[in-house]
């Protein structure tokens, strides 16, 4: 096995667990969550990319529980050919060698919920690894996105998504964190979906095994920055106003991932399977 293949299967392997914990973890949570419904469970269905496309995935998903009224915990490893408009796009963001070889690998987790109750916040976290014949790069990041907006939760969530950048760089966090300001930023709307968290792409330093590792941290620094938050708030009670305003702001986010997101649009036009690509859709939305 050549060092780029034992590289992938490290980083596949060790975000296919992350997957595993964050799903036990979420089931806990909706065990010890009081309600007159009983617990949700998350339904376990493998993936695959369009005939002729290599790799697949794993999608859970939860729907209809005491805490979470949907959320998705995916995790994929896929390869093969990047149609021209992807190799374009990437060989405008600097990625050497598209236009010679397109072939890709990619692999990584991809989590979004959407809670029952108002003023629990709705969450998303990715963290991801890419390889092209002529480079290869990390990605990820963690986004608070609450309908009823808490300054105490917000600081707790970014505390811990700044534990994990200084660890690794002391200029990661503000570094990041403007560009998760600008990267989650609705233009037609003028407003940010959420109240931020970390963003970053094309993490290459040269140092392999730093970048995994900061990838890694991000990824264990999600638990502690939004269990907490489900444990604070998940007993709160609410109104149906509140229940209104939590719908019409998923509408915020429906328009993000649908029109903005690179993501949702990478999954799609790489033939990925649409419902695990579209699992970030919250169930019930609306708009004014």
């Amino acid at each position: 096995m050549t060092d780029h293949e034992a590289r992938k299967t490290r980083a596949a392997d060790w975000f296919r667990s992350l997957r595993d914990r964050i799903v036990a973890a979420f089931e806990a949570l909706e065990d010890s969550t009081e309600g007159d419904l009983p617990p949700g469970r998350f339904e376990v269905t493998p993936t695959q990319r369009d005939e002729g496309r290599g790799g697949g995935g794993i999608m859970s998903v939860m729907r209809g529980g005491r805490l979470f009224e949907k959320v998705g915990v995916n995790w994929s490893e896929v390869h093969g050919t990047l149609g021209e408009r992807a190799q374009k796009a990437m060989a405008a963001r600097g990625v050497p060698g598209m236009e010679r070889d397109p072939r890709f690998w990619a692999s990584g987790i991809s989590l979004v919920a959407h809670m029952r109750n108002p003023h629990c916040p709705a969450v998303h976290m990715n963290t991801r690894m890419f390889w092209t014949p002529g480079a290869w790069w990390f990605g990820g990041g963690a986004d608070l996105n609450p309908c009823i907006e808490y300054a105490e939760d917000t600081a707790h969530f970014h505390a811990e998504m700044k534990r994990a950048c200084d660890a690794h760089d002391p200029g990661y966090y503000p570094r990041f964190k403007a560009w998760a300001d600008d990267y989650f930023f609705i233009p037609h709307r003028g407003r940010a979906r959420g109240v931020g968290g970390i963003f970053f792409d094309d993490l290459n330093t040269g140092d392999w095994e730093a970048d995994f590792a900061f990838t890694r941290a991000v990824g264990e620094a999600f638990l502690p920055a939004f269990a907490p938050l489900c444990e604070k708030r998940r007993a709160q009670p609410w109104t149906e106003a509140d229940k209104d305003a939590q719908l019409i702001h998923r509408g915020l986010y429906a328009e993000y991932n649908l029109v903005y997101d690179r993501g949702t649009k990478f999954g799609l036009e790489t033939g990925h399977d649409a419902n695990a690509v579209l699992m970030s859709l919250p169930p019930l939305a609306k708009w004014v």
